[in-house]
């Protein structure tokens, strides 16, 4: 939960994402287990001007905008009470219409807020690219190159066979997973503090392990159980330990849902 002071006074708004009018005026209809229609708007209304008079000391500037709704709610309950709808001019806007509409608008955008802010503290971010694109070359060179020399590397790769399994062989699942790479660095990291990344392959690796391992670094990093550097280009990378590499608390992959 986050304060906010105004600067300039002593008042302070606490708030999850926003604490005001609106906040107020929803939760009074959400305590109520009503909609947000005309009736509803007219059901709060004592509630919301008895807590106007709790903060009668705060200055006038500081609490325009709830007199500004309670003024809206006090028309819309004298309205509610008339036996017949007052007759309005064909420019002139329903108040509680437009109130209950701004209400609606604010309850979707304060539950899109929240589910921004449990994605920030489960550290569930993206990052822009700051470097520029590489540049590439698109201009071949082939100055020195025959059409013998074509064929050749055409019949090179005709002949080039693959070292694939037979067809009546069975597919083993890799008994190597993301998730177990990543435990086995965090306990790594907990010993240890720093890790080299070459050294973390093992001597005779194949290609589904290079791939496991580059992808447990990355959401290592991401969900910040570890930071990595790297001197220059091409050169080793370092990880190492942060505080959350520490906790008890198991680690959660986007793609376990």
């Amino acid at each position: 939960m986050a304060i906010f002071h105004t600067p300039g006074s002593d008042y302070t708004i606490h708030t999850d994402v926003y604490d005001g009018p609106l906040d107020l005026l929803l939760n009074l209809i959400s305590k109520a287990e009503l909609d947000i229609t005309r009736l509803s708007l007219a059901k709060v209304t004592d509630q919301y001007l008895a807590h106007l008079e709790q903060i009668q000391q705060t200055s006038a500037v500081e609490v325009s905008e709830f007199l500004v709704i309670a003024a809206k709610l006090i028309q819309i309950k004298s309205e509610a009470l008339l036996p017949r709808p007052p007759v309005r001019e064909e420019s002139e806007e329903d108040p509680a219409e437009s109130l209950a509409r701004q209400l609606r608008i604010y309850k979707e955008v304060k539950s899109v807020a929240k589910w921004f802010q449990s994605r920030e503290e489960r550290g569930l971010r993206s990052y822009i690219r700051l470097a520029p694109p590489p540049v590439i070359q698109e201009d071949l060179d082939l100055k020195g190159v025959t059409v013998d020399d074509l064929v050749e590397l055409l019949k090179s790769l005709y002949r080039f066979e693959e070292e694939a399994a037979p067809l009546t062989s069975v597919v083993a699942i890799p008994k190597v997973t993301i998730k177990n790479k990543i435990r086995d660095l965090i306990l790594n990291l907990r010993k240890q503090d720093r890790l080299s990344y070459r050294h973390m392959l093992p001597k005779h690796y194949d290609r589904i392990e290079a791939i496991v391992l580059f992808l447990a670094v990355l959401e290592l990093i991401k969900q910040q159980y570890a930071t990595a550097f790297q001197k220059g280009l091409f050169t080793d990378i370092d990880l190492s330990a942060t505080e959350k590499t520490f906790h008890d608390e198991e680690i959660t992959l986007a793609f376990d849902d």
